[in-house]
């Protein structure tokens, strides 16, 4: 194919892309609206200022952060396991549950921990494992969303 024919075709899908996007042009808006509507303001001057709540950025970088770790199916089927246990898991106890091998469940552990999830104490050789609080109420919020 000649590259002056490619050329003329992608300027003209890009014109024609153009037209269709452009929403100045009185033939692109909604013909179902009157000249009076058109003119009318968005919103109501009148209306109540919306309640706008800012997090600050600790918040947010700790929100972001259990979001992260609940985003994984591994993860939130560790932290529903840990959670339903009236004692802390040992890791030796976690992994034969799961397909994964043991560094991977380890893995998946310690971002849960780091994300303020799951809590965790050393024995010996061995860690145990239980969900937090935080973990625990995380993961009904998740389960509302199913």
């Amino acid at each position: 194919m000649n590259s002056n024919c490619v050329a003329s075709i992608d300027n003209l899908r890009w014109i024609l892309y153009t037209l269709r996007m452009n929403t100045r042009h009185p033939d692109r808006l909604r013909p179902d609206m009157t000249t009076e509507m058109r003119s009318k303001p968005c919103c109501d001057a009148g209306a109540a200022e919306p309640r706008v709540v800012v997090l600050d950025d600790t918040a947010l970088e700790g929100l972001a952060s259990r979001l992260k770790a609940l985003a994984d199916p591994t993860r939130l089927r560790l932290l529903d396991l840990l959670a339903q246990q009236p004692e802390p898991l040992c890791v030796c106890e976690i992994t034969p549950r799961f397909t994964q091998h043991q560094p991977t469940i380890s893995h998946h552990l310690r971002l849960l921990r780091e994300a303020g999830l799951v809590g965790t104490e050393k024995r010996g050789v061995w860690s145990y494992f239980w969900a937090t609080d935080v973990g625990r109420r995380c993961l009904v919020q998740a389960q509302t969303l199913s």
